[in-house]
């Protein structure tokens, strides 16, 4: 079963295709949070996007690139703008299809299962999303980057792997052996300051984007993770 968001802040559009799409077996989100497109995409995970290019706070070509930063998924723009640029623009910010308004449903439908045809049939490479998001913190798994507010770290991989189990258990303490375990393979080789060392360094990894003190030492007991950035 295939997700689909809607990203149109045209309510009587975005029901229309909602409700039409639904009737072919899809799964139709429609975006309410119109100035976090990117954390509602992230939320939702879809497996296609359909995107207005007039939007409130940011334009469509704006979001096409933001989602383009995390994933691969197909994104067909649908716009009552129909110059030659704004479609070389939809392309060129990581679009893969425009459609004009007024559209025929049998084209849109079309198009769709074109694009999921090709995003995810039998020769198609894998599209999932790789990154996981925290309270406006993003951890992109792959790159081992973390980015908060648009600026970006680079961290080794120890710190990442330290940095998302903390962030994946916010609030809670994370015990010192349990981070030991899952970061070294033989404990019997790690020196006692070694865990400490690698903390501290991810801590002034997260200062460079803005994040302080979010990271805190719970004595004789290990580290949690503290929302302090919102």
């Amino acid at each position: 079963m295939y997700k689909i968001m809607v990203i149109e802040d045209d309510d009587k559009i975005s029901s229309l295709i909602k409700n039409k799409l639904e009737k072919y077996g899809y799964i139709v989100t429609i975006v309410e949070d119109y100035s976090d497109i990117k954390g509602e995409f992230i939320k939702e995970d879809p497996h296609l996007v359909l995107l207005d290019i007039n939007l409130p706070y940011y334009d469509g070509f704006f979001w096409c690139r933001e989602i383009r930063s995390i994933s691969k998924v197909p994104i067909i723009f649908i716009s009552a703008r129909f110059s030659d640029m704004d479609q070389v623009m939809a392309i060129e910010n990581g679009g893969d299809d425009y459609i004009t308004k007024p559209f025929s449903f049998d084209i849109l439908l079309a198009k769709v299962k074109g694009a999921i045809r090709r995003a995810y049939g039998e020769y198609a490479k894998g599209n999932s999303m790789d990154v996981y998001e925290v309270e406006g913190v993003f951890l992109y798994k792959s790159q081992n980057i973390v980015e908060y507010k648009e600026k970006r770290v680079e961290l080794s991989k120890k710190e990442f792997a330290l940095l998302y189990i903390l962030a994946s258990n916010l609030e809670s303490i994370v015990e010192r052996d349990t981070l030991l375990g899952e970061l070294w393979d033989d404990m019997d080789f790690v020196d006692d300051n070694t865990l400490s060392v690698n903390i501290g360094r991810l801590r002034r990894r997260l200062e460079d984007i803005g994040i302080f003190e979010a990271i805190k030492t719970k004595r004789e007991q290990g580290y949690s993770m503290t929302n302090t950035w919102s």
